[in-house]
């Protein structure tokens, strides 16, 4: 067994290897503060036959009993993944993937555990540690070590690992994984930053990450097993050279086409030609044709981007496909918005609802609340093909959690816009950078709503090309752009700074210069992408459908709360059932009225006003005599409310009797002389009102 230390910005962090989980091929137990989470990383002895990828599975699981909870529900026991496991096991999963010997095919688990989880701590980036470490240790062929730390932004000063309840206050929060020397992934968002802060933040993780490169460096060379020898794929230059003079020449005449379903044709009908033209030449080699085919295609399409700075389609390294918006496109919606990037569209829908339509989320750390949600799907036919329609993936949730950080940013309060808000994106096409419309299309849906955002906001996704020292960076990529690049990246934000950025590198280190070009020519691309929306819709319509509910907030005494309710719930179900309003009634004695119908609105707010409405000093009330007294009647003027009319109130001579000028059941109109502040005690007088009704006219 070994443990190392390190003081890592003001908490402690170990990594223990070596007394649990020692069947695993390799194990790290990491704490941060009283965060701890358990990494194994077991590959099978053998290779997986006949496959040409790498079949690893990165899984990230919370304990409930980490936070000292009980699961809710009926089984008590954990269940699906929740989306924040499902975002935190692609976080893992996307920096370490590429980092393994090429032609290693054993089949890979990576799992993640939290066990502790403190109040302070996320356990993303502990397990993100911890997955590098035990693979470093192991004897599977890692090239390693990775590190990661989250990057928060305070009163102007960059944070390292700032804790929960600091990034309250953060106008910054990335997730950056590093190597040594390299930023392998970055996904977060950000409060309308600039893009040299965020340039900084990225610089400043890669710095903060080396202590824990050392400390993996000194697990390994202690108790490190000795790496599996992974001989690498054998190519044929013989068999690699007939084909290339075969395909060489199809492959460029089909990347003459800038549509990608013709092109794509073109270039699998290339294929299958080259296949047939040398299976009698190499029999029972066809998979090895097909690698060298596909080895020359991606070659062939790197270098005209490098060489030539010609695109697969035909456009400058910084051209945008043609854009097209529009709004208003369904009828019966709160919001809607078609948004056309070239061959990729996204139609995104807006629905407004109450508080009650909030989303629960049962977290490690505790409930919370979402008023905002974005839901992303991706359809088989948006890429034509024909699968099984199940629910949302890692991918789906991985594209909605960008989509949703991005557009978070410029959301009115809740004071301002007293709405629940869900924008669903169904991408109906798709070559590259979907997850990008959906945030110009989601912005345009927004405003088509109603929805008063801070800003606009825009995406695109950026691309780099690495051959030698030469450098390309692409504007707005396709689909086939992402598998050629060494680097994708998507910068969302508005015409003053970024909201959401996601990066995932495949090469080695990527200076700070080209670091800081892909992030301004992504602005630069962003601006042109905002002025294209602009031409459909400039700012929030001040009118909603209508068919979205209004929304009315009252604000009642806390102890009135029960008076609307009612026993059971008896006065407020009532209200509902008249009136078809909805109403949600906070703790603090706010009140949410909503309606797409104003007469059921009005009515609705009448109600209740009328049982918590207050006395008035000076106000005169039709009010019932409930109570007779030798000194007096008590009159309920308000449901609920009554006040006293003491004996010398009731007439402008003396009265001997109470009963010789009212009697219970009596509607009467009384004047409200005092209400007495402590007690709450209300003073009437049935005098008084006579004499200011008569002079009125009044009867």
């Amino acid at each position: 067994m070994m443990i190392v230390e390190r003081d890592f910005h003001g908490r402690k962090l170990s990594i223990e290897v070596g007394r649990v989980a020692k069947q695993a091929s390799g194990s790290a137990l990491v704490r941060y503060g009283d965060t701890v989470v358990l990494v194994t990383a077991v590959a099978t002895r053998d290779a997986r036959e006949g496959i040409d990828f790498f079949p690893l599975t990165v899984d990230y699981q919370e304990k409930t009993f980490a936070a000292g909870k009980i699961p809710g529900g009926f089984f008590k026991r954990e269940g699906r993944p929740s989306e924040k496991e499902v975002l935190t096991s692609r976080l893992i999963d996307r920096p370490l993937r590429p980092n393994f010997a090429e032609g290693f095919v054993c089949e890979t688990q990576v799992i993640a555990t939290v066990l502790s989880a403190d109040r302070d701590n996320d356990p993303d980036m502990v397990a993100l540690i911890g997955a590098s470490a035990a693979l470093q240790v192991s004897d599977i062929p890692f090239n390693g070590p990775l590190a990661g730390v989250r990057m928060g932004r305070i009163d102007g000063k960059l944070v390292v690992n700032p804790t929960l309840d600091a990034l309250e206050k953060s106008d910054l929060n990335l997730v950056v994984a590093c190597s040594r020397d390299a930023i392998v992934m970055v996904e977060g968002g950000a409060k309308i930053v600039a893009e040299d802060v965020v340039l900084d933040a990225l610089f400043g993780a890669l710095e903060a990450c080396q202590p824990i490169f050392a400390m993996q460096d000194e697990l390994q060379k202690t108790v490190g097993k000795p790496k599996r020898i992974v001989a690498p794929p054998k190519r044929d230059e013989a068999l690699h050279e007939r084909v290339r003079s075969l395909a060489v020449p199809r492959v460029r005449e089909a990347m003459s086409f800038a549509a990608k379903h013709e092109r794509n044709d073109r270039l699998r009908e290339t294929k299958r030609a080259v296949r047939e033209a040398l299976g009698a030449a190499f029999p029972d080699r066809e998979k090895e044709i097909t690698h060298a085919y596909e080895d020359i295609e991606f070659q062939l399409f790197r270098e005209a981007i490098v060489r030539e700075n010609r695109r697969v389609d035909g456009r400058g390294l910084k051209d945008i496909r043609p854009i097209s918006c529009a709004v208003e496109v369904l009828p019966r919606t709160h919001g809607s918005a078609l948004f056309t990037r070239g061959e990729t569209q996204a139609l995104c829908v807006t629905t407004l609802g109450t508080t009650s339509d909030e989303q629960k989320i049962d977290a490690l750390l505790g409930e919370y609340y979402k008023r905002f949600m974005l839901h992303y799907n991706f359809p088989p036919f948006s890429v034509g093909e024909a699968k099984f329609l199940r629910g949302p993936g890692r991918r789906e949730i991985g594209h909605g959690a960008l989509a949703e950080r991005a557009l978070s940013a410029v959301l009115p309060d809740e004071g301002k816009f007293p709405y629940t808000i869900r924008l669903v994106s169904e991408i109906l096409e798709s070559n590259g950078s979907s997850s990008m419309a959906t945030i110009c299309g989601g912005t345009l849906s927004l405003l088509d709503a109603g929805v008063p955002i801070l800003a606009p906001v825009a995406g695109v996704a950026m691309g780099l090309i690495k051959e030698g020292e030469q450098v390309r960076v692409l504007t707005d990529i396709l689909g086939d752009e992402d598998h050629l690049g060494d680097m994708d990246f998507k910068v969302a934000g508005t015409e003053q700074g970024v909201t959401a950025v996601q990066m995932d590198n495949k090469i080695g280190g990527v200076s700070r210069e080209v670091m800081r070009d892909a992030l301004y020519q992504a602005r630069e691309g962003r601006l042109h992408i905002l002025g294209e929306m602009a031409k459909t819709l400039q700012t929030h319509r001040e009118e909603m459908s209508a068919y979205a509910p209004r929304i009315t907030t009252l604000k009642i005494r806390v102890d009135k709360i029960r008076d609307v309710i009612g026993p059971g719930g008896k006065v407020i179900r009532s209200i509902v059932e008249e009136t078809g309003a909805k109403i949600d009634v906070e703790d603090d004695g706010t009140i949410f009225v909503a309606s797409a119908d104003g007469e059921a609105m009005k009515k609705a707010i009448d109600r209740i006003q009328s049982i918590t409405a207050e006395a008035e000093i000076g106000k005169i009330y039709k009010g019932r005599v409930r109570k007779i007294m030798d000194f007096g009647a008590f009159v309920e003027i308000l449901p609920g409310t009554d006040g006293l009319v003491h004996i010398s109130q009731l007439a402008n001579h003396r009265v001997a009797k109470v009963e010789d000028v009212v009697k219970e059941g009596d509607e009467i109109y009384v004047k409200v002389l005092e209400v007495d502040p402590r007690s709450g005690k209300i003073r009437l007088s049935l005098r008084e009102a006579q004499r200011e009704m008569a002079a009125s006219g009044q009867n």
